[in-house]
């Protein structure tokens, strides 16, 4: 194999990927993660060899991506909220508009000492931020898959955060506990909206964590149910949302709890996507 220089391997991965309709930013987004170079090294390395290994290293991860392996997946990492996260295919990779969520928590909920439930906690991106902008909440993170519980437990001790976990489904594993606010970003899409999903998506990401029955509203409704008959009772609810399905989770809390304020909000692409649950 011929070697290469930085720069020419990004121009030779930049036209791979082009060539297959996908996003050119990957080349250089696994360049910097697979090198540990920030930019500004990059470019003063560019008309520099590679090494041996980084270049079979990359033009591997440029394969794998041509494939649709996502590139978060292919470093084993993803930033969420200035932190870096431990991602693989037993979890979601945290997306920006979640960020906008906890952004929603964090200037709702001002109390100290709160207890704080992560629902489906995946990577425990949501849970773990909260915890470290807010160092005297008390945060569970609970999953139904072990694997991915493993997943937030090494994120938890690599962020050198104090959290505790559950193993089970929905609010069971916490039933009875004291809780006040429970956030969650659950799976929300509809079956019928495969044909129309990134195929990178489907193929790489953990389907259990991606789709609900019921045009995507099952772990909403089930939600409502187990709160309505006390398994938990916090003061608040957090929860992202399909941009499609505002107005039916709207009717849904506000039905099932008619002296709750339930408010909705858009994300920075003026998409509807989080709904906010303030109970009496």
């Amino acid at each position: 194999m011929a070697k290469r220089t930085y720069f020419e391997a990004l121009k030779w991965a930049s036209l791979f990927i082009q060539a297959r309709g996908l996003d050119e930013s990957a080349a250089q987004y696994l360049m910097l993660g697979l090198s540990n170079l920030d930019q500004t090294h990059l470019l003063l390395n560019y008309r520099q060899p590679m090494p041996a290994a980084l270049q079979d290293a990359y033009e591997n991860a440029i394969y794998q991506y041509g494939e649709g392996v996502p590139p978060q997946y292919l470093l084993g990492k993803a930033s969420f909220y200035g932190r870096e996260f431990v991602v693989n295919s037993s979890v979601l990779i945290p997306r920006q508009e979640t960020e906008e969520l906890v952004d929603w928590v964090l200037t709702t909920c001002t109390d100290s000492g709160l207890n704080v439930l992560d629902v489906g906690t995946g990577s425990g991106a949501i849970g773990l931020t909260l915890k470290a902008q807010r160092p005297d909440w008390q945060v569970t993170l609970s999953d139904l898959s072990l694997a991915a519980l493993e997943v937030a437990r090494t994120n938890a001790s690599q962020l050198a955060l104090a959290v505790q976990f559950a193993e089970g489904d929905l609010l069971t594993p916490l039933k009875g506990q004291p809780i006040d606010v429970i956030v969650s970003n659950p799976p929300y899409i509809a079956q019928s909206e495969r044909v129309d999903m990134d195929q990178a998506v489907l193929k790489s990401e953990p389907q259990m964590a991606l789709f609900a029955d019921h045009d995507g509203l099952a772990i909403y409704e089930r939600l409502a149910a187990q709160l309505k008959v006390g398994f938990l009772s916090p003061k608040h609810l957090f929860l992202e949302f399909g941009f499609k399905q505002r107005a039916a989770l709207t009717a849904l809390f506000t039905a099932t709890f008619p002296t709750a304020k339930v408010e909705s909000r858009q994300d920075i692409a003026g998409h509807d996507r989080m709904l906010h649950v303030q109970f009496e």
